[in-house]
């Protein structure tokens, strides 16, 4: 993939001046970022820098204590019916699958169409499947999320938030919570996102995937973006010393 050229007015995803604290603690730290349509971005580095945060305040799961964050050039709202239809532009996949343990797959994959996007039952049914098959599950389609592995539970995570036609999808963490041979699947599912051109923030740890499917990698260190940079020059030359550091310790494993 190539690296899309970067241009202000094409900005689907823009944070000026976030600033975040929990309590004393300053999560996020005067962050700036753009993120162009059609662009994957990965975003890593070590435990506690506020990788996580970022993604979710993109989605208004954490609100901001300054700064602005714009979707497609709007603000994001502060709370309502408003908000409800930014969430539904804004697909995120969680670590944990948060599927609803007591609807079959089709239904979970079924219920944001139906309820938000009034689409019909009939419509999201037809949509929901074809999502199902293309992330490999579509044979799945009747059983209850108990009755399917990790990396299954996570493919329908990503096919339900696919269902709802987002602008960007938000990845936090979407693997660490599965067995490593249930790891692949589900980043085949997203390196085929991404060839097909969503927009995509992802926060990993699979190094793997940054270097295949990402166009930009985003370095966070202490609720800073410490660099930002290609995969290719990240990994064969970050510039900052916690980069080194940080890649000195997990590629050596």
């Amino acid at each position: 993939m190539t690296v899309r050229e970067e241009s202000g007015n094409d900005a689907l995803v823009r944070m000026a001046g976030v600033q975040k604290w929990f309590g004393d603690l300053h999560v996020l730290q005067d962050i700036d970022l753009e993120v162009a349509r059609g662009e994957v971005v990965v975003v890593i580095g070590p435990s506690g820098s506020g990788k996580s945060t970022l993604c979710r305040t993109i989605n208004r799961l954490e609100t901001i204590d300054k700064g602005e964050i714009t979707i497609d050039g709007a603000p994001l709202p502060e709370e309502g019916k408003a908000l409800a239809a930014h969430r539904a532009d804004v697909g995120m996949v969680f670590q944990s699958f948060n599927l609803f343990a007591h609807k079959t797959i089709l239904e979970n994959v079924t219920l944001g169409p139906i309820k938000v996007r009034r689409k019909s039952k009939a419509d999201a049914e037809k949509r929901a499947q074809e999502l199902l098959d293309r992330v490999g599950v579509g044979h799945q389609a009747n059983k209850y999320p108990a009755q399917l592995s990790g990396g299954q539970q996570q493919r329908v995570a990503i096919a339900r938030a696919l269902a709802m036609d987002p602008k960007v999808m938000l990845f936090d963490e979407p693997t660490s919570a599965l067995d490593p041979e249930m790891i692949k699947e589900v980043l085949d599912v997203m390196v085929d996102l991404a060839e097909r051109g969503m927009t995509m923030i992802v926060v990993t740890h699979e190094m793997g995937f940054a270097r295949t499917a990402a166009n930009h990698v985003i370095f966070m260190a202490d609720g800073q973006i410490v660099e930002k940079s290609d995969p290719e020059t990240f990994f064969t030359n970050p510039q900052s010393d916690r980069a080194k550091d940080f890649l000195g310790k997990i590629l050596k494993h």
